[in-house]
């Protein structure tokens, strides 16, 4: 079975397991690989991201994905029509589509691409964070699936914390204790968000505890916040409810919801690009998540979010991508890059 030398790259990636905080295979693979496909330099940095560039004008479009993925998965497949395996739709076909595709348009003088496959966003997005001071880009482009006809606008935020209790020990009859605590807590918190209205949702990440001796309890829980919402209240919520069931808050980490107009360059170039690429009018999103779109908003740049790829299939027993939709991706990618630095 013969196959194109970019749908290569991304058979070899899945084929490479790399969890979070095990990237160092796929992420050395990738960086030796990239100059096969039109980058100049490509090296690792200080936290293992791949780092990639071409040209050298003032302005810099940056392209991150993500080489990280969960744990898991299906067993990897590869066959004429489809690759199956973990990380082959998040984020790895996103992530090769803008390798490939970064390392093929034409570069304008007064522009440079930087390449970003980062380490570490399935959990913290330690990568992402650790390229925030060294950029100062003029657009961005951020990998993660959206479908290679449709483009993303915005992404959900999350407020991660854990509420804990611990005590010296005691009798049940007496003193249901710090596990009964924080489950009631968890329990008041996941009814609290119902009623917060669309866009909002919770879910439990973590649970431990122990009922005997010292008796402790620790429960972490993921809230999912829609455009519009306020991190004060949302805490003010959290730290009542902690008081009213006699737990301990802590805040993990808060990331803001983040959303461009449809009117944004990234996002009109992505949708002009569909529509030349497919024929078809391109769809836009907004995503239900939290990725590295929400953290490195803060650069306050044109952006938007594309890669091939079904959602449906991230994290599932069932990850797969077509080898058509991946290759389509690759094209979209080639035509719109240019429209953004024509356009920015």
């Amino acid at each position: 079975m013969r196959l194109p030398e970019s749908v290569g790259l991304l058979v070899d990636m899945v084929a490479v397991p790399s969890p979070t905080r095990e990237e160092a295979d796929a992420a050395k693979m990738l960086a030796d690989r990239l100059p096969r496909f039109g980058w100049e330099t490509s090296h690792l940095d200080g936290v293992g991201s791949v780092i990639a560039t071409r040209g050298g004008g003032d302005k810099e479009l940056v392209l991150l994905s993500h080489i990280d993925t969960v744990p898991g998965g299906p067993e990897f497949h590869v066959d004429e029509e489809r690759i199956v395996g973990r990380g082959a739709v998040d984020a790895k076909s996103p992530c090769c589509a803008l390798a490939v595709g970064g390392g093929a348009v034409e570069i304008p003088h007064d522009w440079r691409l930087t390449f970003v496959g980062a380490v570490g966003e399935e959990i913290d997005s330690r990568g992402a964070r650790f390229r925030m001071p060294l950029h100062e880009p003029a657009a961005l482009v951020v990998g993660e699936p959206t479908g290679s006809q449709s483009v993303a606008l915005s992404y959900r935020g999350r407020i991660l914390f854990s509420f804990f209790a611990e005590d010296g020990g005691a009798h049940r009859s007496g003193s249901p204790g710090p596990m009964t605590a924080a489950v009631l807590a968890s329990a008041s918190m996941e009814q609290i968000t119902k009623n917060m209205g669309k866009g909002y949702s919770i879910a439990v990440m973590e649970m431990e505890g122990r009922e005997a001796g010292k008796r402790y309890a620790t429960i972490t829980m993921d809230l999912r916040t829609p455009i519009g919402a306020e991190q004060r209240e949302l805490e003010m919520v959290l730290g009542e409810t902690a008081a009213a069931f006699g737990v301990g808050l802590k805040i993990i980490e808060y990331v803001p919801p983040h959303e461009v107009h449809k009117s944004d360059p990234v996002i009109r170039a992505f949708r002009s690009a569909i529509r030349e690429v497919s024929g078809e009018p391109p769809r836009i999103l907004a995503k239900q998540g939290t990725c590295d779109f929400n953290v490195l908003s803060v650069w306050g740049c044109p952006m938007g979010a594309y890669g091939p790829g079904d959602s449906k299939y991230d994290h599932s027993l069932d990850e797969q991508i077509p080898i058509k939709e991946f290759l389509r991706g690759v094209d979209v990618v080639k035509a719109a890059l240019p429209k953004i630095m024509e356009a920015v």
